[in-house]
């Protein structure tokens, strides 16, 4: 349980998939200009990371690897069956949020689409496959990795919105102060670096 514990800190804190590994940037920069839809899309995020490093977890053990099923080694097909599987669950997502959360499918916009492409789910399930996590670890740390990314992105909200009230230089407007804001995000995260 210890173990787990760290595994799931770790990830969410220490190793952010975001501010320490700097994948799933095109979401975290795109959709966190309101602290509402940053949240929408972190739970979308925590739904679909969870459940692929859970499916992804049981294909790669029981089909993919040479232990599995068939019983020979298929191991050099788990990027392709990877984004197979990411790119279902996020249509599940998105039929489930256009049926019962129409506002906060328009506030997604094509950002929703872009989970199936966001490499920080695909980094997640072959980080748990390089590591060798079995299923219960690769979900606590696909679980882990994506609070620390709805964490980050609504941080990034929160300071993206105490910013439009402020004064800022014309050639920092935009993205130049969003990418100098998260640049300062991942070195305060890299204070956690100590922690595990």
């Amino acid at each position: 349980m210890k173990e787990l514990l760290l595994i799931a800190i770790g990830s969410a804190l220490v190793n952010n998939v975001v501010l320490s590994q700097f994948l799933g940037l095109c979401p975290f920069l795109g959709v966190s200009k309101k602290v509402e839809t940053s949240a929408g899309m972190g739970a979308a995020v925590i739904f679909v990371i969870t459940i692929a490093s859970a499916v992804t977890s049981l294909i790669y053990e029981h089909i993919l690897s040479k232990d599995g099923i068939l019983g020979i080694d298929l191991t050099f097909l788990q990027t392709i069956v990877f984004i197979l599987v990411i790119a279902a669950l996020v249509q599940f997502v998105e039929m489930f949020l256009k049926k019962s959360m129409p506002a906060l499918y328009e506030a997604l916009g094509v950002y929703l689409p872009l989970i199936t492409t966001n490499c920080a789910v695909l980094g997640v399930a072959l980080t748990n496959v390089q590591k060798e996590y079995g299923f219960v670890t690769s979900v606590v740390n696909g679980f882990g990795t994506a609070v620390g990314f709805t964490i980050a992105i609504i941080m990034l909200a929160g300071i993206r919105e105490r910013i439009e009230g402020n004064d800022v230089p014309y050639n920092f407007q935009g993205s130049p102060i969003v990418l100098i804001t998260s640049g300062l995000m991942a070195i305060a995260f890299f204070g956690f670096s100590g922690l595990i």
